[in-house]
């Protein structure tokens, strides 16, 4: 066997890189050598060329460099034309796909080939830089190995191994019992009504499904939410008759503390939701405590107060509720204000706010710009009018629809509309009458027509009264000439 070269002597790189410099030979230099002289050099195996070399064969594991992996080798020390020695195997012997000037296309597509099929079954097999048959024979050993263990446990174990044996055996059988409990308790889970898709009646339209793609909608939860804020309602109405236990107090008098405050909240540009949970604080509040006239303003801005830091993101400081208040009352007196209403009123700020059930049903509206505008100035009107604290939000909302959609002629109140609205016409009657009555009645609240009588609102405020005015008689409502005051003396 002929004696390699010292490990110094060799220069070991990654053949991939072909800015290398290595000892071996280009590929331009071994498309020149002549085959017939390469194949009558005698070959070595490739376990003794890696014995000869122990230095780098401990490189080339390191490196982990399977690219070689299934190439003969040349033996080290035979001379090869004009008397050069290589280490390895030259590029020559496997080239790449690369085609280089002087190198054989035919040649090239040929060996490339084969030179993937060896790449595809080493990452098959997983090993590093051994061969594939030595995978193969490891495979073989471990599946004999293990039929030698079962004939053992068949023949006879050990009390120690059939204990073993015993304990994994019943580990195995726990975690199928538990996955079996699992499957149980999902089919149990999925059979229940309250998980089941909902169903809607017949002629209903489902359309809360377009939202399904929308995190924010939350249109798996849609129905649920309703049912809640609907049971919620009845909880936060306040009581309708608490005038007659307020000596100082009218309904007159409520009446010009709500227009003045939508004129503070039009001032401050809050939300609607704001203005509604204002005025529900203070008839809560009113039913609850007896309040003297002169404090009765201090009441209304501190409920504006409270609200807006409720609703908004960003609510006017108490200074700015000091200022419109033309400096009537100072920011301890308001800061004092709020935790006296608070509480009394224990603290609880959940209020439907009847603007989500009129989203709701404008949804069913195809959500109309100019239905559901007008039904915003209808809703309004049952905060100045004392008339509707008797009946729900989501009662007011849809009656507010309603109307709105008979004033434009919108077409009818269908079976869609109804379900997402919660009443049918029937129910609504009682309700949108009486926002006919105020509609048709001489104006007395000016904040809140003012309002409304803006191109913003799309002067909502004229067309509904000039609507009301004509159609009053339909309604019954023949005495339009008295005032909404002089109804409630």
């Amino acid at each position: 066997m002929p004696v390699g070269r010292p490990a110094r002597a060799r220069v070991v790189s990654n053949e991939n890189d072909e800015n290398s410099n290595s000892t071996r030979m280009t590929r331009a230099k071994a498309a020149a050598l002549d085959v017939d002289v390469l194949a009558k050099q005698p070959l070595q195996s490739k376990k003794s060329a890696v014995n000869a070399n122990p230095a780098a064969a401990r490189k080339r594991a390191a490196l982990g460099d399977v690219s070689n992996v299934g190439k003969s080798e040349v033996v080290e020390g035979k001379k090869l034309l004009g008397g050069a020695k290589v280490g390895l195997v030259s590029k020559a012997a496997q080239p790449t796909g690369i085609q280089k000037p002087g190198a054989k296309g035919n040649a090239a597509r040929t060996v490339l080939g084969a030179k993937e099929t060896k790449k595809s079954e080493v990452k098959r097999t997983g090993s590093g830089s051994g061969a594939i048959g030595a995978t193969q024979k490891r495979k073989v050993t471990s599946t004999t190995s293990t039929i030698k263990q079962e004939i053992i446990a068949e023949e006879g174990e050990p009390s120690r191994k059939k204990a073993h044996t015993l304990e994994s055996e019943q580990k195995k059988q726990a975690r199928v019992e538990s996955k079996v409990k699992l499957e149980d308790v999902a089919e149990q889970i999925v059979e229940e009504p309250g998980l089941l898709p909902h169903e809607y009646p017949e002629g209903v339209k489902d359309l809360d499904s377009e939202d399904m793609d929308d995190p924010l909608m939350a249109a798996e939860y849609a129905t649920e939410i309703f049912e809640y804020l609907r049971d919620l309602e009845c909880r936060s109405v306040p009581n309708p008759q608490y005038m007659t236990h307020q000596d100082d107090l009218e309904w007159k008098t409520r009446g010009i503390l709500i227009d003045w405050l939508i004129e503070v909240h039009t001032r401050f540009h809050l939300l609607p939701e704001t203005l509604f949970l204002a005025i529900n604080i203070i008839d809560r509040f009113l039913s609850e405590k007896v309040v003297q006239l002169d404090r009765l303003q201090l009441v209304g801005i501190t409920a504006m107060f409270i609200a807006s830091k409720y609703e908004e993101v960003l609510s006017p400081h108490v200074g700015n509720f000091v200022h419109v208040a033309d400096d009537g009352f100072t920011e301890t007196e308001i800061l004092s204000a709020e935790r006296f209403i608070l509480g009394t009123l224990n603290f609880d700020l959940s209020y439907p706010n009847p603007m989500n059930f009129l989203r709701r049903i404008s949804k069913a509206d195809n959500y109309d710009i100019q239905s559901r505008t007008i039904g915003k100035y209808l809703m309004e009107i049952s905060l100045l009018d004392h008339r509707f604290m008797a009946f729900r939000p989501s009662h007011i909302a849809a009656a507010s629809m309603y109307l709105a959609r008979l004033i434009l002629d919108r077409g009818e109140w269908d079976e869609t509309i109804a379900y997402y609205a919660g009443y049918t016409e029937e129910e609504i009657e009682p309700v949108f009458e009486l926002m006919v009555d105020y509609l048709a009645r001489p104006v007395i609240h000016e904040a809140f027509y003012k309002k409304y009588a803006s191109k913003k609102f799309m002067k909502a405020s004229l067309l509904t009264r000039t609507w009301a005015k004509k159609s009053a008689a339909i309604f019954g409502i023949t005495d339009t000439g008295l005032s909404l005051d002089d109804i409630s003396s």
